[in-house]
């Protein structure tokens, strides 16, 4: 029987860590019996950090007035990519700030430029808030924005943006991003093209735990309509050089065991989702393999570089060796992947 919100909060209340944990393992052993935890060589390239949406729970955005904003050159994101190579890279994270004034066609042609010189690179790029202000700037449909990326080399977009998908936690933490409905069409359009998406989560601001449930509801839904979302990533909010933190400043934090009991809630919950990735990026190492007996199945990316939530405070890095180490370490088998979840090479 499928989980409904009401039983999910039970269970978020009711049960103990260890409880709730044996639970999410039950169901992953039953979705992945190879016992094998993959994990992808990827680099995070932020091509610009100038932005306009100022979220309060962002440290890494600048305006363009700002002396330290940016936007990479050609030879810049280069010389970026092949390092990357250089170490089994097979995919770039790609995004960065909503700029106000980048149109479609210099997105077109950027992407074109990655794709032609890097063909063996999967382009894993441009968050929902990015597609929207791109379509409503080139005055385009979500789907023709996407659409004319996908035919110049993009390959899957990244669930970043969603925070919690509650307009009153929206209106709290980031009053000038893309609304909740916005955010699900997005993801919407880009399945409906053939752009496969990942799902995200970050909590730990201001939403309830009600709130978290119906997040969870949202994406499964549109899971149940379109099947496009290959993973869920849940993360928790880096509370530090925020306007966030400031306004709030009861906001810490959050635990570990808050960490993990979501994590193991959302294995339960989605059920219509193979993948759920760890977030070692934000939880260090030690909670980043705990995920792995909580619910996940892969253990991220090696993240060759991450700009994000560095600034606000959190600056965790593993190496592929040190990857494979912990998933063997609690007896599991150890696989690189692609973008799209193809075994690469396995470790035993």
């Amino acid at each position: 029987m499928r989980l409904q919100k009401h039983e999910a909060l039970k269970l978020l209340n009711e049960l103990n860590l260890k409880e709730l944990g044996e639970m999410a393992l039950k169901r992953k052993k039953e979705l992945h019996p190879n016992n094998i935890t993959t994990f992808v060589v990827d680099r995070n390239i932020n091509y610009t950090n100038i932005c306009f949406v100022n979220c309060k729970f962002c440290a890494f955005y600048r305006h363009a007035k700002d002396s330290d904003g940016y936007i990479l050159d050609y030879e810049t994101i280069a010389k970026k990519i092949d390092e990357l190579i250089e170490i089994g890279g097979t995919q770039i994270l790609f995004q960065g700030g909503v700029h106000p004034k980048l149109k479609i066609e210099w997105y077109e042609d950027l992407v074109e430029w990655i794709h032609n010189k890097y063909p063996q690179i999967t382009i894993h790029g441009f968050s929902a808030i990015e597609i929207d202000y791109i379509s409503k700037i080139s005055k385009i449909s979500y789907h023709e924005t996407l659409q004319r990326l996908k035919n110049k080399g993009l390959s899957s977009i990244p669930g970043a943006g969603a925070e919690i998908l509650s307009d009153r936690v929206r209106e709290i933490i980031s009053p000038n991003k893309l609304s909740s409905t916005e955010w699900l069409n997005v993801h919407k359009a880009a399945h409906e093209v053939g752009v496969k998406s990942t799902a995200t989560m970050m909590f730990g601001t201001v939403e309830s735990d009600e709130e978290i449930i119906e997040h969870l509801e949202k994406i499964r839904t549109l899971q149940d309509e379109t099947g496009g979302f290959r993973a869920f990533i849940l993360w928790s909010f880096q509370p530090y050089n925020t306007k966030l933190k400031d306004e709030f400043p009861h906001i810490h934090k959050a635990s570990s065991n808050r960490y993990l009991k979501l994590l193991a809630l959302s294995r339960l919950y989605l059920d219509n989702f193979q993948n759920i990735q760890s977030s070692w990026v934000t939880q260090g190492s030690y909670i980043g393999q705990m995920a792995l007996l909580f619910g996940a199945n892969d253990l991220g990316s090696t993240m060759m570089e991450e700009n994000v939530v560095r600034m606000a405070g959190a600056e965790n890095k593993m190496n592929m060796q040190e990857m494979i180490n912990l998933i063997k370490d609690i007896g599991e088998i150890p696989a690189k992947r692609d973008t799209a979840y193809n075994i690469l090479e396995v470790f035993n």
